[in-house]
């Protein structure tokens, strides 16, 4: 695989650009792997590129029943943050964090990430006081999260509202500096192109329709094109978390919701940084093509449809317009929904299964982008060696018998 560099890039311009190599590969499945992978996504692409380069495991197929990236990994808002209230989810989220800032190095393929801020606004007194907590929680874990009132939000964005008479005033809102945005689409393929590189099959538009075990354990997946075999077989299908847990008879706490988001018509830069409001179920970016990128609170009943209801996005623009009125008049380009498995503690699942050499990555609401490396990262540690990395011990299945939860309903950012 050839390094990407600005030589490469001016000697392909000569030629027109028409010889690019084939950034992965489009291998046939084999009959049998170490490690099958279900689901092309971020997490799955970036768990099978740490298995190979940290473990040096690398006869791994990464199974898509679609296109790489075709799910929730190109169908969210983009935001990377590690602000979380829990000791384990801030150590969890801000080990991504940290894998974000040298990741494009890492993959000599730009993923874009910008550290452009990211404020969780108040609108009430009690709302104030949760959000002065987790700063306060933050702080203690060593994450740059500080506190701003509402003349500190409007420095930070100038075009928000902050005046009084408004429907949803601002008392202020917690503000992370190195948090921020990046590419979903270049997420997927920078790790498919490293995984690739070190020998993983990375197989799409191969569905899997059973997953079966030989005297208790796992042992490989029926799909689409066929019968694989494999020794373990982890599962990283965002939307679908549950229903191939239910091909070995597994039964998770998880629940499915369409997830939808807005995107505006390409404007001047206008917003400086990312905003988010948990009250009304807003949140607001502006991608690099000067799109304003706007998401929602989850749809409120179970569903796999990737649609979403109008409700939703009347009641998310009506927020929008209030918080910032001068995006009244923008038309609005496209909108669409994914699917997000929800635990109730509205924290992840990454762990072994009671199953032998079946592993569960999935779970995580509506805050699975920005986990992106650290969980691909930690589900390689926990494949690899058949037991958690102590950053993910605790988003365990036995979390739900022992009671010790990860509860991250306020700092999830949006209703789940």
């Amino acid at each position: 695989m050839k390094r990407y560099s600005a030589l490469t890039l001016l000697r392909h311009a000569l030629t027109g650009h028409r010889n690019w190599p084939r950034v992965w590969r489009h291998p046939e499945p084999k009959r049998e792997y170490e490690v099958v992978i279900v689901g092309g996504g971020g997490h799955g692409l970036a768990t099978a590129y740490y298995l190979a380069r940290e473990h040096g495991i690398t006869d791994v197929a990464v199974l898509e029943k679609g296109w790489l990236g075709g799910g929730n990994t190109g169908r969210n808002t983009t935001i990377v943050r590690s602000n979380y209230l829990e000791d384990a989810s801030a150590k969890m989220y801000d080990h991504a964090l940290d894998l974000w800032r040298t990741l494009s190095q890492q993959l000599n393929y730009n993923v874009m990430y910008s550290p452009r801020g990211v404020i969780n606004l108040a609108h009430e007194q009690n709302e104030a006081r949760d959000i002065r907590r987790r700063v306060h929680a933050n702080r203690l874990n060593g994450i740059d999260s500080v506190w701003l009132d509402a003349d500190g939000v409007k420095a930070v964005c100038p075009i928000i509202d902050i005046s009084r008479d408004v429907r949803y005033p601002i008392q202020g809102g917690s503000y992370q500096k190195s948090a921020g945005v990046a590419r979903h689409d270049a997420v997927a393929w920078g790790y498919a192109r490293g995984a690739d590189e070190r020998g993983v099959d990375i197989i799409q538009q191969c569905e899997v329709t059973n997953i079966f075990r030989e005297n208790g354990a796992v042992t490989g997946v029926d799909t689409t094109r066929g019968r694989i075999r494999a020794k373990k077989v982890a599962i990283v299908a965002s939307g679908h978390t549950s229903v191939l847990a239910g091909m070995v008879g597994l039964r998770l706490p998880i629940e499915s919701h369409p997830l939808q988001a807005l995107v505006s018509e390409p404007l001047k830069p206008v917003m400086p940084t990312v905003v988010m409001s948990n009250l009304v179920h807003v949140y607001l970016s502006q991608s690099d093509k000067g799109e304003l990128v706007i998401g929602a609170g989850i749809d409120g009943y179970n569903s796999y449809t990737q649609r979403g209801g109008f409700n939703i996005v009347e009641e998310q623009l009506c927020a929008l317009k209030e918080m910032f009125p001068i995006v009244s008049r923008v038309r609005m380009m496209r909108q669409w929904a994914g699917i997000v498995d929800v635990c109730p503690d509205a924290s992840p699942l990454i762990c072994k299964t009671p199953v032998k050499g079946f592993y569960v990555n999935g779970g995580w609401g509506t805050g699975g982008f920005k986990a992106t490396p650290g969980s691909g990262h930690l589900f390689a540690h926990t494949i690899a060696r058949d037991e958690p990395h102590r950053k993910n011990a605790a988003f365990s299945l036995e979390r739900f018998s022992t009671g010790a939860l990860v509860a991250e309903h306020g700092a999830a950012a949006v209703a789940h």
